[in-house]
């Protein structure tokens, strides 16, 4: 059974894939680096959908584990914690924004580079 933390994990890597085509060059830009090469910086744009895919997939299999069955634990166990709960639906919440801005980045860039 795969874990919470890398369920999550796996997700950052997948959004990460999906958003490297328009972010890259973004950061590059930003860091001072510039030239008309990074133009052609889109070589992993053809995988983007399905990089997007893997991590819708991922952060609904990590919900599924938060709210519909949340693991259960014999008392003392740091599991049985409401706050362990409680700070991991945090963190999934912080890391689904991050991700989901990450993947639909191509669609608001023009708005940020403008």
């Amino acid at each position: 059974m795969i874990s919470n933390k890398r369920t999550i994990l796996t997700a950052t890597l997948a959004a990460i894939g999906a958003s490297a085509c328009c972010i890259g060059p973004l950061l590059l830009l930003s860091m001072g680096i510039s030239g008309t090469w990074i133009s052609s910086l889109t070589a992993m744009e053809p995988y983007s959908p399905i990089f997007a895919g893997i991590t819708i997939i991922l952060l609904c299999w990590a919900f599924y584990r938060l709210y519909i069955t949340p693991e259960q634990c014999d008392d003392g166990k740091l599991c049985a914690d409401k706050r362990v709960l409680r700070n991991q639906r945090v963190i999934f919440w912080v890391i689904c924004c991050i991700l989901i801005s990450m993947i639909t980045f191509q669609y608001y860039a023009e708005y940020i580079i403008d």
